[in-house]
């Protein structure tokens, strides 16, 4: 047996047992090391749901995790008892027409830990112990078990980038300091971005952009990007990372003609300045999630191309559950907050 926190309804999580099973063929199982706690749990926890998402049944959260493998399955290769890995929550079906199209963040089988979309519920991963599919789990021996974790997160920066296109020499601007926006600086910086300003609402989220290589970092308001509006604009491209719609239409501005709007942050539903957007000829992109994104996230963190640790603010046992949830809540001390198991 091993402890899960589960979900029942908003500010309603337990400590629950749960049976560990043994792995089957191409599986493994682990003792899992740390987990971080994403918005998206924050949601389920605070809301019961977010969007017309709702829970129908308990759930066990969690999905940016990392542990350490405890028992292989036959036919496991490549992975040994004791390993430190890094753990996908994304698993595609591989068999439909987006999986064949090389889409696999847009599967329409997709099993994502923690994840109330299809019912029966995707049970997460914030447990003792977890049984995955072997290709799910990208080899993490350099990083603590904290700083694998983080390997989600920045997946989904990484996915985002991807989609801005080169970032060498451009001048980017981020809005929304929690974590997913100050990964978006580290990234921005490793891609060698020449320029990088950060807007957020809170101070300490505020310091923590500058910590990790934002030029500037400025206290977010209708006019505080006001110095970098002559001759239609300044940045080449923005990460939206906050879900806000006053962030978007404060920051086009800002934006030179024909500059790329990523869109990361899913607050909820964004009235947008179409026709200032329109004729400034910008690019407007979603991002959702990753896939081949996961592993070079590992690889780049063991390989020393950014340093997470920064963002990784607290750390307390499951046990101590809804502490964690509590405090990951306030962005004016908490960046990513870590649970370990």
């Amino acid at each position: 047996m091993s402890k899960a926190i589960v979900v029942h309804a908003a500010r309603d999580l337990r400590i629950e047992e749960q049976a560990a099973p043994d792995p089957g063929p191409g599986e493994v199982r682990l003792a899992m090391a740390a987990g971080g706690i994403c918005g998206s749990d924050l949601h389920y926890y605070s809301h019961g749901g977010f969007g017309a998402i709702r829970l129908r049944e308990p759930m066990i959260l969690g999905h940016e995790v990392a542990g350490h493998v405890a028992a292989l399955g036959a036919g496991v290769s490549g992975l040994k008892e004791g390993d430190l890995v890094a753990v996908s929550p994304s698993r595609p079906c591989g068999t439909c027409g987006y999986c064949a199209e090389g889409r696999q963040n847009h599967c329409l089988n997709m099993r994502f830990y923690g994840s109330a979309m299809p019912f029966p519920h995707i049970q997460g991963a914030f447990r003792q112990s977890l049984v995955a599919d072997a290709s799910q789990c990208a080899p993490a021996d350099g990083l603590t078990p904290g700083e694998a974790a983080m390997a989600e997160p920045l997946a989904v920066v990484l996915h985002a980038a991807s989609l801005a296109g080169d970032l060498m020499g451009r001048r980017v601007l981020v809005t929304g300091c929690g974590p997913i926006g100050l990964l978006a600086v580290l990234v921005a910086r490793a891609a060698g971005a020449v320029e990088v300003v950060a807007t957020d609402i809170t101070d300490f989220t505020l310091a923590k952009a500058r910590e990790v290589g934002a030029d500037e970092a400025l206290k977010a308001s209708e006019d505080a990007l006001g110095g970098y509006t002559a001759d239609k604009g300044h940045f080449d491209v923005l990460f939206e990372c906050s879900g806000a719609a006053v962030a978007l239409a404060s920051a086009v501005p800002a934006l030179r003609p024909g500059a790329t709007v990523v869109q990361l942050g899913l607050g909820g539903d964004m009235t947008l300045p179409m026709q200032a957007m329109t004729a400034k000829e910008l690019q407007l992109k979603g991002s959702f999630r990753f896939h081949a994104e996961f592993p070079k996230a590992v690889q780049m963190m063991q390989r020393g191309r950014l340093d997470v640790t920064p963002l990784i603010t607290h750390r307390l046992p499951i046990d101590r559950a809804t502490e964690a949830f509590e405090l990951a809540s306030d962005r004016t001390q908490a960046i990513k907050v870590n649970i370990t198991f």
